[in-house]
Parts: structure tokens; C-alpha cells; sequence
């Protein structure tokens, strides 16, 4: 199939700014419309162009194939201002010493630890709820994986307060950061939201290097992520300077914040307009759970559970987009690709592939215990050795956030209009007003 791809090119390119305005207001809209035009899509970026691909074979060749595409190019610049040189967004030299660094924080022999953590956190937010309140559902998902996130990378404590300032900065960025990708020119005119970006920036990096001061000082092993790093050594044998340590802690927190928070709040929404999944995973909630929280060694009971979290990730993958650019000349599907051409691996429109998915746009849970799914059909986590060091810590997190939520609520929109998702790096629902039903007391 890669042989024979179909090129093409995108319309609707604006003079100057080429296809920015439509990735930057409505980005869904404009990439459902692309496979018409092609398997592989040029596409505009003012005066760039980027190939936008989404044949399952060709995104395994480029994700893969890191000789020729390397992590790099004005777009990763972009993401790196924020999140720095970590783990996500470090060029593939850099990659293995710092993926060996992190991969004992994520363990399965710690995952039962951090599930704990996680279902203390699910029980603290929704203990807030109370039946009538219309909650913003986005707003409450971010609060609960961000404060999941702090909790297992800095498990000695730390403030409320320095917890809710690192959330509230990390929410400012991560849809500032998507906005400089799309339109890099924004920070060169003065606004107040280049203003908050500037101070949510400075925050985010005061308030981290605070708690890893602290934790130098404090010389103690805590057995967390934060204590690994702080032992590990780069690829020369020296230990990480405060910057590095700095840039991982952001990888982390981004890991395990916006993602996750994106899938809960996508899972809630969707199943609260689909009553039949919804009733499904309701009963199974009350017959494994009968309304305690969900614990670690409940997700082998919770199937269906895992399979909506699965067909969210179908339809809404936190990686939607993930870019390369070719390190030297070389070919994508026969066709010449010249040194320094950006190229996009759209999962989010490989989920949707009606060659791949029957009903492919429609969210459909039960798709998952009805057949295969062909090979590079779902990607959520990437591919190849870039793949998210916390794609298990992810699903459990989700899993049991939405087992534990549907044992005791009912969340029905709260206004007739559709979710319009909001520009940031994950495919975010945008604000979601939903209404709480207690459907049994705590």
C-alpha cells in the first residue's frame, strides 16, 4: 500500500500564513477533511510546508527509521521553550541515555503504589461534587491527573499551594505552546496573553527548581521518579544538572497530566451521549466496585472499563501529532523527499481510517472485544523506540479514575452544544459543563 500512496495538497491555503488559521481555530475540522486530498498531505505553514501522513504503513517507516527522521526543526523548538530538552522531545542521540534514566520510575512492580495514589486523588476531587453541581468536566479531569502527576514524582509532599501553582502554570502552557507552533510570530506582539504565558513560564520553572533544591538538600531517597533522577547519570557518567532535572520533571508532568486528563474528560463526555455504553459501564462499575473507589487489582475485572478508555484513545490520541524532519534526502512512498522536510504522523486520523476501523468516526467500545484490530491500526502511544515511557501508568490512571467515577455519578451535559475541542499539544474537548447525579452516597 505504501508503494502506491496518493499524494496531494491541501486547499484553502491563505496568502502568507498558508493553512495556519484553520490548524489554529478549528485544527479537527481541517484534518478530518485531509484524506480526501491523499494518504500523504502537503500542507502550509506560512512559508513552510509540512507532510501530513496517515498510511499506517508510512508512519511506521517514519517513526522508526530513526537514521532518517530525527526529532528536530522549528516545531520541536517551539515545544521545547516549554517543556525543555526532556525525554518527549530530545533528538534521537539523546534519546536512549535518557529514556534508560527514567524507565525505573515506571516499573509494573511500582504501578500498584501509584494506583493507590491515584485512587486517593480520584476520591479527593469527586468528594467535592455534590449532586445538581455542573462542573467543567476538562477543567476537573487536569486537576485530578496533574495532582496524580505531582504526587507520584514528588512523593516526600509538597504544598498545596506550590501544587496548585505548578497546575495552574502547566494549564496556561499547555495551550500557549500549541499556539507558538501554529503561529510562531504571536510572542512579537504584546498582549496580555503573551503576558501570562511569560509569567506562567517563569512560575513553572521557579516553582520546580524550588522542589528540586529541596530535594538535594534533603539528601534522602524517596524511591520516587524525582529521587531516580536524582541518581541517575547522562551518557558521559555525570549526574543531571538542575536544568536537565528540570526538563524531565516537565516531560513527566506533561506525561502524566494532559494526556490522561484529556482521555477522562473525552471518555465521560461521549459515553454521557451513548446511554447503552454508558448503562454497560455503570453495571459493571456497580458489580466489581458496588461504590468504593476502584483499587489496582480491580482493572483485571473491569474489561469494558479498559475498552472505553481504548476507544477514546481511538478517537482522541493524546499523540495526535507527532512530526520528524528528514536528517538527509531520502524517498516516502517513492516519491524524493529532500534534507530538513517536516513531516506529521496524524494518529488521530489513522484511528479513523475506514479501511482500518468499520464506523470509524463512531465512538464504539464494544468494537474491542468484537474483532482484531490490524497491525499499526492503533498507535495512542506512539511507535517504535520514542513510544510514551508511561503508556501502562496512563491506562491505569484512566482506567481506574473512570471506574471510580461511574460507581457513584451520573454526569449529563449541561448545555445542547457539541464539544469544541480546544488547540493545545493533546486533542483537549475544550470546556465540558456537565451535570452530577449521585447515583449512590459515599
Amino acid at each position: 500500500m505504501t508503494a502506491t500512496a496518493a499524494f496531494g495538497d491541501a486547499p484553502g491555503a491563505w496568502p502568507l500564513l498558508g493553512h495556519l488559521p484553520q490548524l489554529a481555530g478549528r485544527p479537527l475540522a481541517f484534518l478530518d477533511a485531509l484524506p480526501a486530498h491523499g494518504d500523504v498531505v502537503r500542507v502550509r505553514l506560512g512559508r513552510r510546508t509540512m507532510h501530513v501522513v496517515h498510511e499506517p504503513g508510512l508512519v511506521r517507516q517514519i517513526l522508526t527509521d530513526r537514521h532518517v527522521f530525527d526529532r528536530g526543526g522549528v516545531l520541536y523548538d517551539k515545544v521545547r521553550a516549554v517543556i525543555g530538552n526532556g525525554l518527549a522531545t530530545c533528538p534521537n542521540a539523546e534519546h536512549l541515555w535518557q529514556r534508560r534514566a527514567l524507565q525505573p520510575a515506571f516499573r509494573r512492580s511500582l504501578t500498584e503504589r501509584y494506583a493507590a495514589t491515584m485512587a486517593a486523588e480520584t476520591e479527593a476531587l469527586t468528594a467535592r461534587w455534590r449532586p445538581g453541581q455542573v462542573v467543567d468536566l476538562t477543567r476537573e479531569s487536569f486537576r485530578l491527573t496533574t495532582a496524580v502527576a505531582v504526587r507520584t514524582l514528588f512523593s516526600a509532599g509538597i504544598s498545596d499551594r506550590a501544587a496548585e501553582e505548578l497546575r495552574a502554570a502547566l494549564d496556561v502552557l499547555m495551550s500557549g505552546v500549541y499556539t507558538r507552533v501554529v503561529a510562531p510570530a504571536v510572542d512579537l506582539v504584546p498582549s496580555p496573553a503573551r503576558g501570562r504565558y511569560r509569567r506562567a513560564l517563569a512560575a513553572w520553572h521557579t516553582g520546580v527548581a524550588e522542589i528540586i533544591t529541596a530535594y538535594r538538600a534533603a539528601g534522602t531517597d524517596h524511591g520516587d521518579a524525582l529521587s531516580l533522577l536524582l541518581s541517575a547519570r547522562d551518557a558521559d557518567g555525570r549526574p543531571l544538572t538542575d536544568a536537565d532535572l528540570c526538563d524531565q520533571v516537565a516531560t513527566l508532568v506533561l506525561a502524566g497530566a494532559e494526556t490522561t486528563s484529556s482521555t477522562l474528560a473525552w471518555a465521560l463526555r461521549l459515553l454521557a451521549a451513548d446511554p447503552r455504553s454508558g448503562d454497560r459501564l455503570h453495571a459493571e462499575a456497580d458489580t466489581v466496585l458496588d461504590g468504593r473507589p476502584a483499587r489496582y487489582a480491580d482493572l483485571p475485572a473491569l474489561p469494558f472499563t479498559a475498552d472505553v478508555i481504548r476507544e477514546v484513545l481511538r478517537l482522541y490520541p493524546p499523540a495526535w501529532a507527532i512530526t520528524r524532519t528528514a536528517v538527509h534526502d531520502t524517498e516516502l512512498a517513492g516519491r524524493p523527499l529532500p534534507a530538513g522536510s517536516v513531516v506529521m504522523c496524524c494518529l488521530y486520523l489513522v484511528h479513523r481510517r475506514a479501511a482500518l476501523f468499520q464506523d470509524a468516526d463512531r465512538f464504539r467500545p464494544a468494537r474491542w472485544t468484537d474483532g482484531d484490530i490490524p497491525r499499526d491500526a492503533f498507535l495512542p502511544f506512539g511507535l517504535g523506540a520514542t513510544k510514551c515511557i508511561g503508556d501502562v501508568f496512563g491506562m491505569t490512571e484512566a482506567t481506574l479514575a473512570l471506574a471510580s467515577i461511574a460507581a457513584r455519578w451520573q454526569l449529563t451535559p449541561a448545555t445542547s452544544r457539541p464539544p469544541r475541542p480546544a488547540p493545545r499539544l493533546v486533542l483537549s474537548p475544550g470546556p465540558l459543563p456537565m451535570r452530577l447525579t449521585a447515583r449512590r452516597a459515599a
